[in-house]
């Protein structure tokens, strides 16, 4: 079976290579630490982690280095001694990780899953454990891990149907890679249920509940002042701001379509346009361009940018790390992926900020977490482009509405947290204490 999987894996690599290659240059940066996908890190990592206790974290993208980053706070008090190295995948999350892990903490890229390359790689880290946040299941990688004796733990875990399905149909493949799992922290019983399912051990399963939520805290500091960027951009004090965060192919042209009627009845509106990947801002301006919207890139406001009030009718940020921040001044909040692609994006980030949300029906990847928001009327869910348009005017014209909203997520938000300590206390547990020096939890 390793056989055969080594060898399709390397023929489906090698004709995917083409386009693998040009998304690593489209997203840029992908020079530095190309080699590292490959295993192959420097001398200068290698001496860092000489003669230390490593314990390796995965945070595949964007959304899991937000996680990560929460996660490593809890842990390095419980874990003094230890020296963590985190990877991630794509060039964007790799920025995350500079942007908001201090110096002392390792980054680098994590293999592709081909047995020379990962095995050199865990040879050249010498984890003792491997976190994997809500990561992907790679064999080559598990495999090697087990003859290691390294133990792997997979947290936050959340098994979309589409997943689940796979993963059973190909059990004779991943039934053994999920057993070998030293531990697992579940968001639901029902993706506990799921994790059995595929192999699983019960006994290795604890219902923790989802870490996006102690994540959407905004403890950061503030490297962006949106206030004072909007002001630039001429956003009069008091206008209405609609953020559309992450949005995904043919909601920009359908938010792009609906803002002049808006804005026919609510002087002043702006539009905050974050797209899901920002290397798309330029096919998204030119969507903006062929509807006469008028606007403007947030890469390319300076210090001396100032415009008038009405020169601009959307500000479309092409770059990242800064959602929360615009988030936090909107006055409605639409969440993408919602609408035209399936899965939605985190919807929790405006709930823990307690600002009126608005999505479409495809929220299949937060299903859960969408039904605790509309239960508690914490947000708003359309199932067309005019069904969204009608939401995010009634929202706009009721204040009082808007911080009924904004309010009920908040509960939602307080009443999830602690699923970081459970998950640490998950992931302690399951190390060897004779080896590892960890501190009492005070």
């Amino acid at each position: 079976m390793r056989f055969c999987y080594n060898v399709l894996f390397t023929t489906l690599f090698l004709l995917s290579s083409p386009y693998y290659f040009f998304r690593l240059w489209r997203r840029g940066n992908w020079v530095e630490g190309f080699g590292q996908r490959f295993g192959r890190y420097s001398v200068k990592l290698k001496q860092a982690i000489t003669n230390r206790q490593v314990i390796w974290i995965h945070a595949v993208s964007v959304g899991e280095v937000n996680l990560c980053t929460q996660l490593i706070r809890a842990l390095e008090p419980r874990l003094p001694n230890i020296k963590i190295v985190v990877s991630t995948t794509t060039t964007t999350g790799m920025g995350e990780l500079q942007r908001h892990l201090p110096s002392h903490i390792s980054k680098v890229y994590y293999p592709i899953d081909r047995r020379p390359w990962v095995s050199r790689a865990l040879a050249s880290l010498n984890p003792e454990a491997v976190i994997l946040v809500e990561a992907e299941i790679w064999p080559n990688f598990l495999w090697r891990a087990k003859k290691r004796g390294t133990p792997v733990f997979l947290v936050n875990a959340r098994l979309s149907d589409r997943s689940w399905r796979g993963y059973r149909q190909l059990g004779f493949l991943f039934r053994p890679l999920f057993a070998s799992l030293e531990g697992v922290g579940a968001q639901t019983d029902a993706d506990a249920a799921k994790l059995r399912e595929l192999g699983c051990r019960p006994e290795a399963i604890r219902v923790v509940g989802s870490l996006k939520y102690d994540a959407a805290r905004l403890e950061e500091r503030r490297l962006l002042n949106v206030p004072a960027l909007l002001k630039q951009v001429g956003v009069e004090d008091g206008a209405p701001v609609i953020v559309a965060g992450s949005t995904h192919q043919g909601e920009e042209s359908l938010l792009a379509e609906m803002l002049p009627r808006l804005k026919s009845r609510f002087p002043g509106l702006v539009l905050v346009l974050v797209p899901r990947h920002f290397e798309r801002g330029r096919e998204v301006g030119r969507e903006l361009e062929s509807r006469g919207v008028k606007f403007v890139y947030r890469s390319e406001i300076v210090a001396h940018t100032q415009l008038k009030a009405g020169d601009v009718d959307c500000l479309l940020v092409n770059t990242t790390g800064e959602l929360k921040l615009f988030y936090e001044h909107a006055t409605v909040i639409f969440v993408g992926k919602s609408l035209s692609a399936q899965g939605g994006q985190n919807p929790i980030e405006p709930g823990a900020l307690a600002k009126p949300m608005v999505f479409g029906p495809n929220m299949q990847n937060f299903s859960d977490i969408v039904s605790q928001f509309l239960k508690e009327k914490g947000a708003v869910q359309v199932q067309n482009p005019a069904e969204l348009e009608e939401a995010i005017a009634s929202l706009l014209g009721d204040e009082k509405r808007r911080e009924e909203l904004g309010t009920n997520a908040l509960k939602v938000v307080r009443r999830n947290l602690g699923a970081i300590d459970r998950t640490v206390e998950m992931i302690i547990a399951g190390l060897d204490h004779e080896e590892l020096y960890i501190a009492p939890q005070k």
